[in-house]
């Protein structure tokens, strides 16, 4: 399928970036990997996380979470003060076809579900991020991703047309979403994959 493609837009966490608290909490948990899952399902769940993308204050939701759980103080709190931790590598194999799309002379962005409070560290950590033409993550727009609010504003802020645009993301609910606005959307499951559908739609991206 050829398609006439001008923009390809990268989610960050689990496509460009490896973020995942488990990073920090292994620290804390070691072997014990069910205590760990219990602690980021009941406690700092995914739900609570989704708030902080979302412009919620870290030291707001931090202090709500220790009125319910004061004997997790301390893994409560690292997840604000520790926050960097939760950091890995950048996932170099995309990292590869993001630069190789730039060199084919296509746009590339950013949309990402994450915290404005954070996103500066995170952007001095990765410098391939300064080279997009443009980034937009939820807690600058107050909505996450699967709101079609924030694609609405995403398209809008860069002047981007969506049938234009590619987005590649690793959640399924936020691909259904883009494709529901008509956005070529591609779901990431590995550097290899997506090498291949990007080639699907016409871009000039090697095997």
């Amino acid at each position: 399928m050829t398609t006439h493609i001008t923009a390809v837009t990268f989610d960050l966490g689990g496509v460009l970036i490896d973020w995942n608290p488990r990073h920090l909490y292994r620290q804390f948990f070691g072997a014990d990997e069910a205590a760990m899952e219990r602690f980021l399902a009941d406690v700092c769940t995914p739900e609570w996380n989704a708030q902080l993308d979302a412009g919620r204050p870290f030291a707001e939701a931090v202090d709500e979470v220790l009125l319910a759980h004061p004997d997790q103080a301390e893994l409560i709190t690292a997840y604000y003060h520790r926050w960097q931790e939760m950091l890995g590598p950048a996932l170099e194999g995309t990292v590869a076809i993001l630069r190789e799309v730039r060199a084919a002379g296509y746009a590339t962005y950013a949309l990402s579900n994450w915290s404005a409070e954070t996103f500066e560290v995170t952007r001095r950590r990765y410098p391939f991020l300064d080279d997009m033409d443009g980034i937009l993550i939820s807690g600058e727009v107050g909505v996450g991703k699967p709101d079609p609010a924030i694609f609405r504003a995403f398209l809008a802020r860069f002047g981007l047309v969506a049938g234009e645009t590619v987005f590649i993301d690793d959640s399924d609910r936020n691909v259904a979403t883009a494709a529901s606005l008509g956005i070529v959307a591609i779901q990431f499951k590995g550097a290899a994959l997506l090498r291949a559908d990007l080639r699907n739609l016409g871009l000039p991206i090697a095997g």
